[in-house]
């Protein structure tokens, strides 16, 4: 399954520019841990990186720096991992954990801002595979009962 099927769309995004105050704001407004740091052009956003609560904190919060000075810019990584939109979830994964991530913008063949998906994304997927998988499981066993009486 392509990891398109199961990212989120409506994804929270600021420019490099915005404080981490006002950040802050838009996470409890919008009830998110993550906003993407983007570029916007004409009629695309092109992610250059990713500011989380955790980063938040251990940023700005633990050796209290002023949120209304320092901006997204300044706390995003230097370096941005992304999965294409037709990777599927298991090769994700993958990725996830050899970057050590919890959460992945996914881009387009072009690069632009497709959704996101978090660790609790895929583990709600593959609870719901798994339990499809558990009622096969016993729907072949009840069957085997009924021919076998």
């Amino acid at each position: 399954m392509p990891v398109k099927d199961v990212c989120v769309r409506n994804v929270v995004h600021v420019n490099r520019d915005t404080t981490i105050h006002d950040a802050a704001q838009l996470m409890r407004q919008h009830h998110v841990g993550d906003l993407i740091v983007a570029e916007n052009g004409f009629d695309s956003i092109r992610p250059i990186g990713i500011v989380t609560d955790r980063d938040i904190v251990l940023s700005v919060v633990a050796p209290r720096l002023e949120a209304t000075v320092i901006t997204a810019g300044d706390v995003m990584g230097p370096e941005l991992v992304t999965c294409p939109e037709e990777m599927g979830v298991t090769e994700c994964i993958h990725r996830m954990r050899q970057h050590g991530v919890r959460r992945m913008p996914i881009v387009s063949a072009s690069g632009d801002l497709v959704g996101i998906v978090s660790v609790d994304d895929l583990i709600e997927v593959l609870s719901e595979e798994l339990t499809e998988i558990a009622k096969l499981i016993a729907r072949e066993q009840g069957r085997e009962v009924r021919l076998r009486r």
